[in-house]
C-alpha cells in the first residue's frame, strides 16, 4: 500500500507540475519564467538555443528563431522598407532626434513585418525577426577602412549620442515589452584592414582603450542596448569573443551590462584558424562560452555539447549563459500571448508610409555636405538652358543604398531627381561617359564634348559597395572593401579632367561614398563639390533640392577629410596618435564638423558668468548665433574642449556638445549648456580618469578648429576660457 501511495503522490506532482508552467505565464516575473522553461530543458536542448538559428523544441512548444536581422539604415535584406541614408551619411547630420525619429520608423516597420509573418503562420526566419544587429559604433579612426560607411564618423561623442538615439528608438519605451532589441557592434578596436580582420591583434594601450575606442559602447550600454556583439579581431593578444577581460570585467562588471553578448558571425572560428588560441571547434565553443558569448553566429556553439559530455563546460555555465539570452526573448514578446504586447499591433500600413518617406527625405537632405563653391556657382538657375548630367553614378541605385541595405520600389536616383524639377525649356542630358572602376573599351569621347556645350555639368563621381565595405561584398575591390590610396578608380579621375579641359562654364562634382578620398585634383578640376554619402531611398529628390536652392546644405563631416594618405599612420597601427580632428596637428583638408551652406551666421556673445570653478562644479556657458543670410536654414553649432598645456597624451580638443538650429533669415537665438565634471575629465595613460586643474579653452564653432585650417573664411570661432582649482 505504501508503494501505491508514493506512486500516486508522484503520478500527481508530474501532472502538477504539467499545470504550473510558470515559464508561459505572463503574469510572472521574466527570471521567475527563465528559470522554468531551464529547468524543462535538456543540456541538448539548450545548446541549440544558443545559435542564431535556434531550434525548435516541439515538446515544449517553442517555436525556432533567427536572431540574424539587419537594420542599419533602415529594415534590411527583408521586405520592402523605407530606405534611409548610410549611416556615415546619418553622423553627418548631428541630429540626435532625426536619429531617434529614424530608430522609431525602422522598428515600426520591422514589428509590422514581423506581425505579418507571425499571423501567417510562417516560422521566424532569417532578416524577418525581432533582433538586429544595429547600430555600429566602432570608431573611424582611418580613412581608408571601407567599412566605415557603416559607422557615425569618427568621434566618440558624436558616434556615441547617435547609437544612443538610434536604440532608444527601435527598443521603445515601454515598461515591460521590447519593440526590437539592437546590438552595438562590433565590440571592440574593430576598424580595419578589412582583409585581417580574422587574423590581427589591435594593439591599444589603456588610454586610447577608454578615451576612443570604449566610450560609444559605454553610452550604449547606458542607453540600455539589448546586446553587445564581440569582434573577429583580437584586442591586446585575446580574441575579442574569448576575452574575460573585454565581457566580463568591462561589459558585465564596470559598466553594469545586463544584455546577452554574440559573436561576429563566425568569429568563434577565428580562436582556431586564425588567432590559433584553440586547437578545434571544441575548444573554441568551451572558451567563448566562458568568457561569456551568450550567442554564437555560425555553427562553433554545435559542438557546445560535446565539449560538455567532455568536461569542458558545465550545465551551469550554460545555464548562466543560456538564461541572460532568453530573458530577450521574454522581452521581446515571444513566449505570451499577442493580445498582451502593444507592438503586435503595428499594422502593415506604417512600411514605406507618408510619414516614413518624409523623414528618409529629411535625413537625406540634412546629411549633404557642401565641400567646395567657388563663386557662388550653386545654386543653379532651373531654366538653364542645357544642364547635362555625366559619371557612371548618376543614374545607378546603388549609389544611393551603400551596405546592409533595405529595398524600396521608389528609389529616386541624381538623374530622376533633377529631371523632375528643370524647366520644361531647359535641355537636359545625361551620359554615363565612364565605367564605375574600369577604362571602357570603346573610348570614343562624346560626353566632354557635350560639357562644352552645357550652361552647367553635373558630374557623379565615388563607389559603391562593389568597390568599398565588408570583405564578401566588395566584390570589385582589390583590398577586401578598404581603400589604401583614398583615391577615385582613375578612369573616373581622367574623365574629370577631359571635362574640364578648355571649359569655362561651371562643373560641379557630386561624389556618392562612404568615406573620403583625395580631394586635391578634384579641388582644382571643380568649381563646386558636393558629398552625398549614400543618401537612401530620396537622395536624388534631396540632393535637386539642394542644387536648385529650394533648400540650404546643412550636413557637416563626421570624419575629417586627409590631404595626403600617404602621411596617415599606418593602417594597422591602433595607437590614435596622428589620427582624426582630436590627435592630428596636420595633414587635415577639411575638418570634422565641415560643411557650406547658401546662407551666413554671425556667432555673438559667448559667456561664462563664473569662470573659477572648484573640480566637480559644472560650468554655465552662452552664446548667441544669427542667421544674416538670405536662406531659412539650419546651422550645426559645435563645442570643443581644450585643456591648455595639456599633457602630451591628451587629445587636442574634444567635442562636447553640439546643437543643430534651425533659423530664418534674420532670426537670431541664445543658448545656454553647461560643461560637466566629467566632460572635463581626461583618461591618462593607465586608463585612469584625471580632472586636471587649470585652464580650459571652450570654442564655439561651426567646425573643429584644426590647425592649417583655420584660413578659411567661412570659419566661425567664438573662445573662451575658465579656471578650474
Amino acid at each position: 500500500m505504501k508503494t501505491l501511495i508514493v506512486f500516486s503522490l508522484t503520478v500527481f506532482s508530474l501532472v502538477s507540475f504539467a499545470q504550473t508552467e510558470t515559464w508561459k505565464d505572463h503574469t510572472k516575473d521574466i527570471d521567475s519564467r527563465v528559470q522554468d522553461l531551464l529547468s524543462r530543458m535538456t543540456v541538448e536542448e539548450k545548446c541549440t538555443q544558443m545559435l542564431n538559428h535556434s531550434d525548435a523544441i516541439p515538446r515544449l512548444g517553442i517555436e525556432q528563431y533567427n536572431w540574424w536581422n539587419e537594420a542599419l539604415h533602415g529594415v534590411a535584406r527583408s521586405g520592402k522598407a523605407t530606405v534611409f541614408p548610410q549611416a556615415i551619411g546619418l553622423g553627418a547630420t548631428f541630429d540626435e532626434d532625426l536619429m531617434f525619429r529614424i530608430g522609431t520608423a525602422v522598428s515600426d516597420e520591422a514589428r509590422a513585418i514581423n506581425n505579418d509573418l507571425r499571423e501567417s503562420g510562417k516560422p521566424y526566419i532569417q532578416y524577418m525577426g525581432l533582433t538586429f544587429w544595429s547600430p555600429n559604433v566602432n570608431l573611424f579612426r582611418d580613412a581608408r577602412w571601407g567599412r566605415g560607411q557603416e559607422t557615425f564618423g569618427e568621434d566618440p561623442y558624436l558616434t556615441g549620442l547617435m547609437g544612443s538615439a538610434f536604440i532608444k528608438g527601435m527598443q521603445g519605451d515601454h515598461p515591460k515589452y521590447l519593440k526590437t532589441g539592437t546590438c552595438a557592434k562590433h565590440y571592440v578596436v574593430h576598424s580595419g584592414p578589412e582583409g585581417e580582420r580574422h587574423v590581427f591583434n589591435a594593439v591599444a594601450d589603456k588610454q586610447d582603450m577608454y578615451e576612443s575606442y570604449l566610450p560609444a559602447f559605454k553610452a550604449c550600454v547606458d542607453a540600455g542596448v539589448e546586446s553587445i556583439m564581440c569582434a573577429y579581431n583580437r584586442t591586446n593578444d585575446e580574441p575579442c569573443c574569448g576575452s574575460e577581460y573585454l565581457l566580463q570585467d568591462i561589459l558585465r562588471d564596470e559598466w553594469g551590462f545586463k544584455g546577452h553578448i554574440l559573436s561576429d558571425c563566425w568569429a568563434l572560428l577565428d580562436f582556431h584558424t586564425g588567432h590559433m588560441v584553440t586547437d578545434n571547434m571544441v575548444e573554441s565553443a568551451a572558451m567563448a562560452l566562458k568568457a561569456g558569448v551568450n550567442l554564437n553566429c555560425g555553427d562553433t556553439y554545435d559542438s557546445l555539447f560535446v565539449a560538455y559530455q567532455r568536461g569542458m563546460v558545465t550545465e551551469k555555465e550554460i545555464d548562466e549563459n543560456l538564461a541572460i539570452l532568453l530573458r530577450t526573448r521574454f522581452r521581446l514578446g515571444l513566449f505570451d500571448p499577442p493580445s498582451e504586447n502593444p507592438y503586435t499591433q503595428i499594422p502593415l500600413s506604417v512600411i514605406r508610409s507618408p510619414e516614413h518617406q518624409d523623414l528618409a527625405y529629411e535625413a537625406a537632405l540634412k546629411s549633404i555636405v557642401l565641400l567646395q563653391n567657388k563663386n557662388n556657382v550653386l545654386p543653379l538657375r532651373k531654366d538653364l538652358g542645357f544642364i547635362y548630367m555625366c559619371g557612371p553614378l548618376a543614374g545607378d541605385q546603388m549609389a544611393l543604398v551603400g551596405n546592409y541595405n533595405g529595398l524600396s520600389p521608389d528609389m529616386t536616383n541624381f538623374v530622376e531627381g533633377i529631371v523632375e524639377q528643370t524647366s520644361h525649356s531647359t535641355r537636359v542630358q545625361y551620359r554615363p561617359g565612364t565605367l564605375l572602376a574600369n577604362t571602357p573599351r570603346n573610348e570614343i569621347d562624346w560626353y566632354s564634348e557635350l560639357a562644352r556645350e552645357a550652361d552647367a555639368t553635373l558630374v557623379f563621381l565615388g563607389y559603391t559597395q562593389r568597390l568599398e565595405g565588408e570583405e564578401g561584398e566588395a566584390m570589385a575591390s582589390p583590398t577586401k572593401g578598404d581603400n589604401f590610396e583614398m583615391k577615385l578608380p582613375e578612369n573616373q579621375l581622367v574623365m574629370l579632367r577631359k571635362l574640364a579641359e578648355g571649359h569655362d562654364k561651371p562643373i560641379i562634382t557630386v561624389i556618392s561614398a562612404g568615406s573620403p578620398v583625395d580631394l586635391r585634383e578634384i579641388r582644382e578640376l571643380s568649381d563646386a563639390i558636393i558629398y552625398a554619402w549614400y543618401p537612401g531611398e530620396k537622395g536624388g529628390k534631396a540632393f535637386a533640392d539642394i542644387v536648385f536652392g529650394n533648400e540650404s546644405p546643412s550636413g557637416r563631416l563626421p570624419i575629417s577629410f586627409p590631404i595626403d594618405v600617404n602621411q596617415l599612420p599606418d593602417f594597422s597601427n591602433y595607437d590614435m596618435q596622428g589620427r582624426t580632428y582630436r590627435y592630428a596637428d596636420d595633414n587635415i583638408m577639411y575638418p570634422f564638423g565641415y560643411g557650406l551652406g547658401y546662407s551666413d551666421f554671425a556667432y555673438n556673445e559667448l559667456m561664462i558668468p563664473d569662470k573659477q570653478v572648484q573640480k566637480g562644479d559644472s560650468v554655465e556657458i552662452s552664446f548667441s548665433i544669427t542667421n544674416i543670410g538670405d536662406y531659412d536654414t539650419d546651422e550645426v553649432v559645435q563645442v570643443y574642449l581644450r585643456k591648455t598645456d595639456a599633457p602630451q597624451w591628451a587629445p587636442n580638443m574634444e567635442l562636447i556638445r553640439s546643437f543643430r538650429l534651425s533659423l530664418q533669415q534674420g532670426q537670431s537665438r541664445s543658448q545656454t549648456f553647461f560643461v560637466q565634471p566629467e566632460q572635463m575629465e581626461l583618461y591618462n595613460v593607465k586608463g585612469e580618469k584625471v580632472l586636471l586643474t587649470g585652464e580650459y579653452e571652450v570654442i564655439v564653432a561651426n567646425r573643429a578648429p584644426v590647425k592649417g585650417t583655420d584660413h578659411d573664411k567661412t570659419s566661425k570661432y567664438l573662445i573662451t576660457s575658465f579656471m578650474v582649482e
